[in-house]
């Protein structure tokens, strides 16, 4: 696809940034009146020198998809099968014993193998291999980097002001698609209740994954029930707690570091399946082969009818741990995950299922679909499988917990969550994350699971739900993504839906009969989950708009006189000249443009301001450390002796120490130096800071230059500003004795809001800096 039909929002976004009411982006420059709307870009004015060099977003500051070549593909590869297919590569564990509750025929068990076969083909292989995996969001999967990318493409939702520097938007002229296509993105675009519904669905999708990271662990180690009557359920549970609390106890090594440890035992894991499925193939039934038919499958369901359409609860096993494919790609790249399921998760499984299905056909006793891989593994290898097995296991959750991970972090950039410790654990692979508190609460409640659910029958139906609800909730929303990302035809899209979503469906109208059974649990976790996020979402899209007020352009706070002083304007001063105080303020910019809120309060709480201004802000970019060239961005703002810097840096870098006033100094220093002012600094020839005698000291009667302000303020003193915002909600008006049922829903919202933003925001005493010097600036907000 070609950038050039897009209207694309990157570098070139200086071009909509002018010093006249007409900065922003106008119907007249486009003929498609509908393709203005997808420009949410606010212009800046107010700080002087060049405007654009403000509101310029930098290429380091929009999220780029990371490519791999080589030995660092390889690498990728190898890490990819240690992470994501411990989760489905256990299944052979437990998929036939929990399709089938007693000896199945021969007829039967094929058509399940059928099933089998014709699910991992169609579902995982090619539906998520080659059709999902390709709607990414600059290289993040899962539901939510879905939504995301389909807000790119199209003028719905709402945005966090302070995302749109890291968007790149990417909406299609309307004459750049087909009739039906812009048709339906038209729809899309005007009807809110659509809106609403694909938002609710990508937030459940994602809480859903959520919950399967708490369900998987759970799943996989209980699966672990081998056939010695010494062992009870009990110590069986002990044992998953103990393996399972290891493993969460493992995580702060992250992504890359665990999956190179864990590769080694998937791999093994799953080639033992292979030649035990090869071994079992050839030395039983190996006419099992004909399960390739998918005729085959359509019988089985067509025979057992009601039973059979029951029995996919079992058959769906085999592909849990499909939607991981898709959440971890923020994690690995497309290629790496093709390659590894395709050449190697694919074949090994298939021969699995395959071997089994064998061995189970001419087993004499009749039960080893009971325990179907420690009933068919050859001679003499028992206690290997049995090792092999419960290091696959152990390891099997790890796709979910990295999905988790992977999940958090984007609705946490999206401003759907809050904001909680995130830690970056590769400087190779930037997409890598852990989380802690997301850790330990999987932790919690994997081991609350793993008590209640004490065998993999019971705990497969609440476990296969959650894989089912997510896997449709994908097909619909990547079906949106194939019309007005793709640009695909509209019956090309309506045949593939109708495929992909008549199996999900099949499957997920099955998994849904086990509701009272268990999967009640699954839809309850991800219900509470998404009351969360959308509390918080309503909570953040609310206290934007009450902060509104505050973003203003510095020329409604202060003006400059015809003798170049400032005075106070409009309701902060009437027209009073604005007092100085010695020293540098420097302000804690948290949004890097207009006005920050906390000068804005500072000058209406003191009516005052200092001999030089900073305003600081601190630009995290997605990578691990930002080019020397490109770190600092410093310009003057539209206040004397006023500046405001930038600072883009990587997660690996830490800005703020404390010494941060000497560092701001020197750069401060050199920009002065070497972008000398062109007028002389009139307001500061006879400031409250400079003396007359001492501002005419010099024998041509000139005012000091700009660096020796800056070294006479920094000298004097620094103190670093900073913003403390309190919320709370708007009383009700005098006499109002009651509220609507919707009034009390938004307030019960708002005070959910209000006391997880208190448990979760940031503390001042974490900033690295002299206490001594740190001024808080409160105020309130009503929402």
């Amino acid at each position: 696809m070609s950038d050039t039909n897009r209207i694309t929002f990157e570098t070139p976004i200086e071009k909509t940034v002018s010093r006249t009411p007409s900065d922003i982006v106008s119907k007249e420059k486009y003929p498609h009146t509908d393709d203005v709307e997808a420009s949410p870009i606010v212009p800046i004015k107010d700080r002087g020198g060049s405007a654009t060099a403000h509101a310029s977003i930098h290429n380091l500051d929009l999220k780029k998809k990371q490519q791999f070549s080589g030995l660092t593909f390889a690498w990728l590869v190898y890490q990819s099968i240690g992470v994501i297919y411990g989760d489905i590569g256990t299944s052979p564990l437990y998929v036939y014993s929990s399709t089938f509750k007693s000896t199945p025929s021969h007829e039967d068990l094929v058509g399940a193998l059928s099933l089998i076969i014709w699910s991992l083909t169609l579902i995982v292989t090619i539906k998520y291999c080659l059709i999902v995996l390709l709607a990414d969001d600059e290289g993040e999967g899962g539901t939510f980097a879905l939504y995301t990318l389909l807000t790119r493409f199209s003028n719905i939702g709402d945005r966090d002001p302070r995302s749109t520097r890291s968007l790149k938007l990417e909406r299609y002229l309307t004459g750049d698609l087909s009739p039906p296509n812009r048709s339906f993105r038209n729809v899309l675009e005007k009807n809110r209740k659509a809106q609403w519904l694909l938002k609710i669905l990508a937030i459940l999708g994602v809480c859903l994954i959520m919950a399967d990271g708490i369900l998987t662990p759970a799943q996989s180690v209980l699966g672990l029930i081998v056939p010695k009557p010494n062992i009870t359920i009990s110590q069986t549970i002990g044992i998953s707690c103990a393996l399972l609390i290891v493993l969460f106890l493992a995580q702060p090594l992250g992504t890359s570091k665990l999956g190179s440890t864990f590769a080694p035992i998937v791999i093994i894991w799953l080639v033992f399946n292979m030649a035990f499925g090869i071994y079992n193939l050839l030395h039983h039934d190996h006419t099992v082969l004909k399960a390739f038919s998918p005729v085959l499958s359509i019988q089985y369901l067509s025979r057992n009818k009601e039973s059979g359409w029951k029995s996919l609860c079992g058959i769906l096993l085999a592909i849990t741990g499909v939607e991981t494919l898709y959440a971890d790609l923020g994690a690995f790249s497309l290629s790496s995950i093709r390659v590894s399921w395709i050449f190697f998760g694919y074949p090994c499984l298939l021969l699995a299922y395959i071997g089994q299905a064998a061995y189970i056909s001419t087993d004499p006793t009749g039960k080893a679909w009971s325990n179907p891989f420690f009933n068919t593994v050859p001679p003499g290898m028992f206690w290997p499988g049995m090792i092999m097995a419960i290091l696959a296991a152990i390891v099997a959750s790890q796709a979910t917990i990295t999905a988790t991970f992977q999940l958090i972090s984007q609705v946490m950039n999206m401003s759907y969550f809050p904001n909680v410790k995130l830690v970056h654990t590769s400087k190779k692979f930037h997409g890598q994350v852990y989380i802690p508190p997301a850790n330990w609460l999987m932790m919690i409640g994997t081991v609350i699971v793993t008590a209640f659910y004490n065998n993999t029958t019971k705990l497969g139906q609440a476990y296969g739900t959650c894989v089912m609800l997510v896997t449709f909730i994908t097909t619909c929303m990547v079906t949106i993504a194939a019309i007005i990302v793709w640009r695909l035809h509209l019956l090309i899209v309506l045949a593939g839906f109708l495929v992909f979503a008549s199996l999900d469906g099949l499957f997920l109208s099955s998994a849904l009969t086990k509701f009272p059974q268990g999967a009640w649990f699954t839809l309850l976790l991800g219900g509470v989950l998404s009351v969360i996020l959308f509390i918080w979402r309503h909570g953040k899209e609310t206290q934007w708009m009450a902060e509104r007020s505050d973003r203003i352009p510095i020329s409604q706070l202060v003006t400059s006189g015809d003798d170049g002083k400032l005075y106070l304007k409009g309701e902060v001063g009437d027209g009073r000249k604005l007092p100085k105080m010695k020293g540098v303020g420097i302000f804690f910019d948290k949004e890097g443009d207009l006005s920050p809120a906390v000068y804005t309060h500072f000058i209406r709480k003191f009516h005052a301001g200092h001999e030089v201004t900073v305003f600081f802000h601190l630009r995290p970019i997605p990578q691990p450390t930002a080019p020397i060239d490109d770190q600092y961005t410093i310009s003057r703002a539209s206040i004397a002796n006023g500046y405001q810097i930038i600072v883009r840096h990587g997660y690996n870098e830490h800005i703020v120490t404390k010494d941060l006033a000497g560092l701001i100094h020197n750069k401060l220093r050199h920009f002065v130096t070497t972008n000398p002012l062109r007028l002389p600094l009139q307001d500061n020839a006879t400031g409250p800071n400079l003396s007359p005698s001492s501002s005419t000291s010099s024998s041509n009667n000139h005012p000091p230059s700009e660096p020796s302000i800056l070294d006479s303020a920094f000298r004097s003193q620094v103190v670093y500003i900073v913003g403390k915002e309190q919320l709370k909600i708007t009383p009700l008006p005098l006499g109002a004795s009651s509220l609507t049922v919707g009034g009390l829903l938004r307030r019960l919202s708002l005070n959910s809001f209000i006391w997880i933003r208190e448990l979760t925001r940031s503390k001042v005493q974490e900033m690295n800096v002299p206490v001594e010097l740190l001024v808080e600036v409160g105020f309130v907000k009503e929402m």
